[in-house]
């Protein structure tokens, strides 16, 4: 045997001594370690108690579970109440400290949902999907009156308080609501606070133009987004809500007519972050 021959066997040997446990290993590996996950989290309905709690369930999933490395949330919906809106806002943020956050918005994101919207790292919108509405709605409460079949020990024990306070709290939430879009959104924003602020609902185009949003795209567009800045390849794109057991059900949000009528107005009175779209005349 000649001494090339001898030299390349050694060559080729110890090349298959290398790469056959490098094989093996990346098959094992592959087997072993999950295919990282963009998880998708849908809100189509109002944020109250149930809507939120389903958010939650799903945001602390992604949060606890490391083969997913980042989430698109998918929004049609006009917003809802202060305290539930609060609620996914918080744990939101908290996500957001261990994965970016994307958001895609369908038809709407409007009030308590552009809220949570803008404590994600992008927004895409539809041309023509509804976005902002950032402000606060209430109903106040009746002026306090007697009822002479009901004793009460204060004067507002019966309405819980006085129509000065619910108007001084609606104005704490709107602040606080102001707040949270100048810190998600920042220096994107090409528009004064009159603007911003002045309650206006605007179609995706002119969104992405006052930099209420970041782009013109939808969900396949998000999860890329997603996956961009977790910086990962190869990824699945899952919907959350079967794997963290969210309960579809639920007490319905909206006012419904004895004859079957939903009206866009809330159930109860309360203090909300919702759009309410005007009825059309008859």
């Amino acid at each position: 045997m000649s001494d090339t021959s001898w030299n390349w066997d050694r060559v080729r040997n110890g090349f298959l001594w290398i790469a056959i446990p490098l094989i093996v290993g990346l098959i094992i590996a592959s087997s072993i370690v999950p295919k990282p996950v963009v998880g998708v989290i849908r809100l189509e309905d109002a944020i109250y108690g149930y809507s939120a709690q389903n958010m939650i369930k799903q945001i602390q999933y992604a949060s606890e579970h490391p083969e997913v490395r980042a989430v698109v949330l998918v929004f049609e919906s006009p917003g809802g109440t202060v305290v539930d809106t609060e609620a996914v806002y918080i744990e939101l943020t908290k996500l957001r400290e261990k994965k970016p956050v994307v958001t895609a918005v369908n038809a709407m994101a409007a009030s308590g949902a552009y809220y949570l919207s803008a404590n994600t790292d992008y927004i895409y919108v539809k041309p023509t999907s509804l976005i902002g509405n950032i402000g606060v709605i209430s109903y106040l409460p009746p002026s306090p009156f007697i009822i002479e079949d009901i004793i009460t020990t204060g004067p507002y024990k019966l309405w819980g308080s006085p129509r000065d306070s619910d108007m001084r709290q609606v104005e704490m939430i709107k602040q606080g609501f102001f707040e949270a879009v100048n810190l998600g959104r920042g220096d994107k924003l090409t528009a004064g606070p009159e603007t911003i602020f002045s309650g206006q609902i605007w179609i995706g185009i002119d969104a992405v133009r006052l930099g209420i949003a970041d782009a013109l795209g939808g969900e396949a567009e998000a999860a890329a987004k997603a996956a961009e800045l977790a910086k990962i390849a190869n990824y699945d794109v899952i919907d959350l809500s079967s794997l963290a057991g969210v309960n579809l059900g639920g007490i319905p949000f909206f006012f419904q007519s004895p004859d079957g009528i939903i009206y866009p107005y809330p159930n109860e009175a309360g203090i909300y972050l919702l759009y309410i779209p005007p009825l059309p005349v008859k």
